[in-house]
């Protein structure tokens, strides 16, 4: 293949993977506009979400994904949700239902739930198990990669750093950790509360190799997907900066800019406009 087949091929990949982006920040808006939620986080991972769902991760003989994905955030299952969508795991008719009484959307889902490995309430607890999985996985012999995400917020805990110690010891080369970094916690910046930076060198200290990026950049998160795959002999993390409700200008020139939001409905509109916009573009 040429050169030039290869570059177009790769900018209609990440055309798509934007318009993929998009409609999930849509199917953000239109779950938690029913009744609150983390709406922030989930536009601000859209990006990571079609590059991991719709990309990275291969998928098995049963429409699902040979390799596993742990969400450690429990909030984060949003980004799931507005995936799954698009994949066909849950009609739009379920997820609206979103951390209704009765539900089986789950605000923090629990182990065994379709698309999560475990039960993700507790804080810190995703890259411990994730570091096993991946060690089991390794122990059988087995392929598969093992992807976790968790947030800034949860560098502030021990289990984390023990975590990435084991990852280190072992050389967990099928692990990947994708932090959000947002620097915003339930009670404010992570900053303030808590510093965790310099997040990179910190890893690098435990076995890891790191890569800080823009966590809304469909290209650097594929070129840091394909980084992961190159190491040998370390697990990999890479430190994705992002944004609350980026792509959706509208959202994030409204305050406060809040861990949890219950917008008003005038915004949830405004918002849904705006991205069936840039939906509407990318579809041309």
């Amino acid at each position: 293949m040429s050169s030039a087949i290869e570059s177009g091929s790769n900018q209609k990949r990440i055309r798509e993977l934007k318009l993929l982006a998009a409609k999930i920040r849509r199917n953000v808006l239109d779950i938690c506009m029913q009744r609150g939620g983390y709406a922030g986080q989930g536009v601000a991972l859209a990006d990571i979400a079609a590059c991991l769902y719709f990309d990275e991760l291969r998928e098995d003989d049963n429409n699902w994904f040979h390799d596993r994905f742990v969400l450690s955030n429990g909030h984060d299952a949003i980004m799931c949700y507005g995936a799954f969508a698009e994949h066909g795991a849950y009609t739009m008719d379920a997820l609206r239902t979103y951390n209704a009484d009765g539900t089986v959307v789950d605000q923090s889902p629990i182990e065994g739930q379709l698309g999560f490995e475990i039960t993700a309430g507790s804080l810190g607890q995703g890259p411990s198990q994730s570091a096993g999985i991946a060690y089991g996985e390794r122990l059988k012999g087995s392929d598969k990669r093992v992807y976790c995400l968790f947030s800034d917020g949860e560098l502030q805990e021990g289990n984390v750093w023990e975590a990435a110690m084991f990852a280190g010891h072992q050389k967990l080369s099928n692990l990947v950790y994708i932090i959000d970094n947002n620097d915003l916690g339930a009670t404010g910046s992570t900053a303030t509360t808590l510093s965790v930076e310099p997040v990179p060198e910190k890893f690098e200290s435990f076995g890891f190799a790191a890569r800080r990026i823009n966590g809304n950049s469909i290209e650097e998160i594929l070129a840091a997907f394909e980084e992961a795959k190159s190491i040998r002999d370390k697990p990999y993390v890479m430190i994705c900066d992002t944004r609350l409700f980026v792509g959706i200008d509208c959202l994030q020139k409204t305050l406060p800019m809040a861990h949890y939001v219950a917008k008003a409905q005038a915004d949830w509109q405004a918002g849904l406009a705006e991205i069936e916009a840039t939906i509407e573009a990318l579809s041309q």
